[in-house]
C-alpha cells in the first residue's frame, strides 16, 4: 500500500464523490460519468488515479467495464494514518527545527 498515492487520490472532492458513488455498487465509466456531468475521458482519468491507488478495482462483463471499491485498501490507509497520529511523533533534529522557522 502506497500511502502517498491514496492519499493524493483522496485530495480530490470528485474522486471521494466518485468513491461514495462506487459504495453503493459498481459501474461504467459512461455512467459515472454521466452522474457527475463528466465527460468520458475525464471520468476515465479520475478512475484511472483512483485505481492506481488501489481505492478501485476494475473487471471486464462483456463489452463494459465495471468499476467498484476496494474497501480494505481504502480502510487501511485510513486507519493507519490514524494509528500514527495516536502514536508520538519523533522529535525532529534542532537543525532541522532551526532551518524551518
Amino acid at each position: 500500500m502506497d500511502a502517498d498515492r491514496i492519499f493524493d487520490a483522496l485530495a480530490s472532492p470528485s474522486r471521494r464523490a466518485i468513491l461514495a458513488l462506487l459504495s453503493g455498487g459498481a459501474a461504467t465509466t459512461s455512467e459515472l460519468a454521466v452522474r457527475f456531468s463528466l465527460s468520458a475521458p475525464a471520468m476515465s482519468r479520475h478512475l484511472s488515479v483512483l485505481e492506481n491507488a488501489g481505492l478501485v478495482a476494475s473487471r471486464r462483463q462483456g463489452q463494459r467495464v465495471l468499476y467498484s471499491l476496494v474497501r480494505d485498501t481504502l480502510m487501511e490507509a485510513l486507519s493507519g494514518f490514524a494509528a500514527g497520529l495516536a502514536s508520538p511523533v519523533p522529535q525532529a533534529p534542532a537543525r532541522a527545527k532551526r532551518e524551518a522557522i
